[in-house]
């Protein structure tokens, strides 16, 4: 592909799956499905690097920047309270790699640790498996693709809306029939859910969903919920509940830009501005 001033590249990895997107930082235009891949193997890293490969050598995507993201399956997210009285990063590291032990069962060692450290106030962190990522840049890297950021799928859209999300509402990213809740309290997050839609998830069902999560947290409801990702369709803004007002934020039920993409597709488009 012949690239342009201001074109990059998002590629989406998922277990059994890698969609690639050609996006543009000016005009309107929105992301274009260059190609996707469906392979066997799911979750397992040389099957992802391999197909990833094939993807971006079909391309022909030679010196365009490219951003990774990773369906949340594949990473671990979870909330690190920071010793009281730290003031080193290497502190911090260390809250993160016990609350990863305590929560998952296993030691960090495969897994490389990203968050936003904060040594003030409890901060979220994401593991992302080691093996994979180098994969990921030793292919990038034999295309002459150089990445520019790899970042989880919920921490994608949450990037790229939190400069929407009215004071006291939470955050919500629907991907796969799964509802990921970005607990918001005092302007940060305090934990991150991800739960199943059944069938029949309507607006009842959701604040119902969110009343129970807010509970666990010790947590007040929030009066609003955003939502960006592939809602049900009854949570659209024909809809309205008594306790839980629902935004649904760009795209909504897949209306206009990615109407009709796979779920990997709309993986990839996570976080585009375009």
């Amino acid at each position: 592909m012949r690239r342009r001033f201001g074109q990059a590249l998002r590629v989406g990895v998922a277990p059994g799956a890698v969609a690639l997107l050609k996006t543009s930082r000016w005009g309107s235009r929105a992301p274009e499905l260059v190609g996707e891949l469906a392979f066997d193997g799911g979750s397992h890293p040389e099957a992802i690097g391999l197909a990833l490969r094939q993807l971006l050598q079909g391309a022909g995507c030679a010196s365009w920047p490219v951003t990774i993201v990773l369906a949340d399956e594949l990473v671990r997210i979870w909330q690190v309270a920071p010793p009281a009285g730290s003031a080193r990063l290497a502190d911090l590291e260390a809250a993160a790699a016990l609350r990863f032990q305590t929560l998952f069962g296993e030691p960090t060692g495969a897994w490389t640790l990203s968050a936003g450290w904060d040594p003030a106030q409890a901060f979220l962190a994401a593991a992302l498996p080691r093996h994979l990522l180098a994969l990921i840049e030793q292919v990038c890297a034999a295309q002459r693709a150089p990445i520019v950021e790899l970042v989880p799928q919920f921490v994608a859209g949450f990037n790229q809306w939190r400069g929407a999300l009215k004071a006291g509402a939470w955050y919500g990213l629907v991907q796969q029939r799964v509802l990921t809740l970005g607990m918001i309290d005092g302007g940060a997050i305090r934990a991150v859910r991800a739960s199943a839609l059944p069938d029949g998830a309507d607006l009842d069902w959701l604040a119902a969903h969110v009343a129970r999560e807010a509970l666990r947290l010790n947590l007040a409801a929030p009066a609003r919920l955003a939502v960006s990702g592939h809602a049900p369709a009854t949570w659209n803004k024909g809809a309205s509940h008594a306790t839980l007002a629902c935004h649904l934020l760009g795209q909504g039920q897949g209306q206009g830009q990615g109407a009709g993409w796979s779920d990997c597709a709309r993986l990839a488009a996570t976080g585009s501005l375009s």
